[in-house]
């Protein structure tokens, strides 16, 4: 990323850090740097050494009908795989084995607007807000009779993955999460940034226009690469790999679900007025007292915040760790040995 890129994402951490209320003591000493790669008791595992998944299956759960991964053994601790914008369940290609082979049973939904995920009805509102991802994810554990489970995720999927680990502790055994706290309000999102800052998020505004919907539909294949292309700078993605994802984005609600999701961060859309409690609960900036692990990419080319923004938002145990090596915004592909760790070592806490 460029040096401007740099400097203006240190003035959002400012302003973003300022509506992160302060909260009690994290361990000291939590935050240290990972390679990559690292020894343990976990099957080495590189990425891109798998390419491809078992059959989907599918459940009904609240108002979708969700394809999901299913892998390991059934008896084993269940964990949540959450994937983000516009990315797929095979952002988990390898990490899913590594974890299934280490006795958990993993679990990949494809979220609203992904893959073979459908709404039961043509009549549901097409809604991309962080309060029905979050809805949506508790009923598919609900679905599967899942009482607890670990979530981790990344981008939407991290954030989906913070608000189930801050309103339903109870179905959260820890919590992987990869640029931290990503919990939003439309009150904060409404508050500018620097102009350099701003530029970052060049998509949220192109969406926020009739010509960007559109833009989206016309050219979702392109628009994707270039998202990941720009948030994972040093990842080297060839055709093969991104043509394993791109059938996810051709989802009759991709672009709806998308957009919506977008303009709600800025007011600029509707939410259901069925969220509207868990959404005031939210704006809250509620605490996270579940064991933690975050992680983040040497080489995220997508906005983010800086671990001191969010670090008191988690007030039991917790560490957070750089992943080095040039791993991007799409950390669990880059660098799935790192991820997988993170999840069987919050298991451990």
């Amino acid at each position: 990323m460029p040096e401007t890129i740099d400097r203006a994402r240190r003035r959002w951490i400012t302003t973003a850090g300022a509506f992160l209320a302060a909260a009690p003591f994290v361990r000291a000493g939590s935050a240290r740097a990972e390679p990559a790669a690292s020894p343990g008791r976990l099957p080495a595992v590189a990425a891109g050494a798998q390419t491809g998944f078992p059959p989907l299956k599918q459940v009904v759960a609240g108002d979708l009908n969700v394809a999901y991964l299913d892998m390991g053994p059934a008896t084993g601790r269940p964990v949540l795989l959450l994937h983000g914008w516009p990315y797929d369940v095979h952002s988990y290609v390898d990490v899913a084995p590594t974890l299934a082979a280490a006795g958990y049973r993993v679990l990949i939904p494809y979220l609203r607007g992904y893959g073979e995920t459908r709404f039961r009805s043509d009549a549901t509102p097409r809604n991309g807000q962080q309060a029905a991802l979050a809805v949506d994810a508790l009923n598919f554990l609900d679905a599967l009779r899942i009482e607890t489970a670990l979530v981790a995720g990344y981008d939407w999927g991290a954030r989906t993955a913070c608000i189930l680990a801050a309103i339903w502790p109870e179905r959260c055994k820890g919590l992987v999460s990869v640029s931290g706290y990503l919990i939003g309000s439309q009150q904060a999102n409404a508050m500018p940034l620097p102009p350099r800052a701003e530029l970052q998020w060049w998509y949220q505004f192109y969406f926020a226009t009739e010509r960007g919907r559109e833009g989206y539909a016309r050219n979702t294949r392109d628009f994707v690469r270039l998202i990941w292309e720009l948030a994972s700078p040093k990842w080297r993605i060839d055709d093969a790999t991104f043509d394993r994802s791109a059938p996810a984005f051709e989802n009759p609600d991709h672009v709806a679900i998308s957009i919506h999701n977008y303009r709600w961060r800025l007011g600029l859309a509707e939410g259901e007025a069925k969220y509207d409690d868990l959404e005031r609960r939210l704006a809250a900036f509620p605490s996270i007292a579940v064991p933690t692990i975050t992680l983040e990419g040497d080489a995220n080319g997508a906005p983010h915040p800086e671990p001191a923004a969010y670090a008191k938002k988690f007030t039991g145990r917790y560490e957070h760790r750089l992943i080095t090596g040039g791993i991007g915004h799409n950390l669990p592909q880059e660098a799935p040995q790192a991820f997988a760790r993170a999840v069987m070592d919050v298991d451990g806490f």
